[in-house]
């Protein structure tokens, strides 16, 4: 999958020039933030093109993006399924948006039902693809309960924030981003990717994962920054994931996931501490419990 050749690209971080106030003092410095910036995913079938969806995110990562976020959703089941994934090239668009417009080739004869993406033609970084789909769309689409997967020590779950956070890289510089990132049972890291949406993080971690053919993650645990929502347990269902940790809050309807297909759900894992939401069986933990 080959990008075309570059014309102008905003990088994920930008400056500004900002006035700092501290302690009764004021001064002039400057400061570096998150970029933030649409992205148009379209579809090419043949004659066809349709855009179907627009999110907020920051650039980097676009085409791992798009490819995690039509996997998510059901549109493809491989990497075979994208012939190509390429920015705009289209005259009629000004050079410095083109790469804000992801253009994915299907694969000849792959035929996708448009409905579902409806909900999604404008997504925020904030809150992820606007609308709430059903338990039941996800058992229509042929999701199935995980399989069991690996015991995990409580230590392990324990470690896992402070080695999240020494390796958000983009975080370390701007505080404004989100991260997704994928471990194996041992607790060590083996992929992470960030974004100004938590969505947009996990959309690329499953699309590294999806073209680096190393999908379903029957062996793995993801852990989100911020809170987990529906949005992120259905990503993690489709990826296969059996073991989802977050540093804040699931959402109601992320435990009713986690409860109904099988997954371990973690929350407020910060501290030396955490809670499980469903599927506790998975986590050993030797230390003696508290009263």
């Amino acid at each position: 999958m080959l990008e075309k050749p570059e014309t102008r690209r905003r990088g994920s971080k930008t400056r500004a020039r900002i006035k700092a106030f501290e302690d009764g003092k004021i001064r002039r410095r400057s400061d570096t933030l998150a970029t933030e910036e649409p992205l148009e995913i379209r579809l090419v079938s043949g004659a066809s093109r349709q855009t179907i969806a627009v999110t907020m995110r920051t650039p980097g990562a676009d085409f791992e993006l798009a490819a995690g976020f039509l996997y998510g959703e059901g549109i493809i089941s491989s990497a075979d399924d994208i012939r190509g994934i390429s920015y705009c090239v289209d005259p009629e668009v000004d050079a410095e948006q083109q790469y804000n417009i992801v253009n994915v080739e299907l694969r000849p004869g792959l035929g996708y039902d448009p409905q579902p993406l409806e909900r999604h033609f404008y997504t925020t970084s904030a809150c992820g693809v606007c609308g709430k789909a059903s338990l039941e769309q996800l058992e229509l689409r042929g999701c199935a309960v995980l399989p069991q997967g690996p015991a995990i020590s409580a230590e392990i779950i324990y470690s896992l924030p402070e080695k999240l956070r020494q390796s958000q890289g983009l975080f370390e510089v701007t505080g404004g981003l989100h991260a997704a990132a994928l471990f194996d049972s041992g607790g060590d890291l083996h992929a992470l990717r960030e974004d100004v949406g938590r969505h947009n993080a996990t959309d690329k971690l499953f699309g590294w994962a999806l073209m680096e053919r190393k999908l379903p993650l029957h062996d793995r645990l993801v852990m989100v920054s911020g809170r987990s929502s529906f949005e992120i347990l259905q990503k993690c269902l489709v990826a296969g994931v059996p073991v989802v940790c977050a540093v804040s809050a699931p959402s109601s309807l992320a435990v009713d996931v986690a409860r109904q297909f099988g997954i371990t759900l973690i929350g407020f894992l910060r501290d030396r501490r955490f809670n499980v939401y469903a599927f506790p069986e998975r986590i050993r933990q030797q230390a003696r419990r508290g009263s």
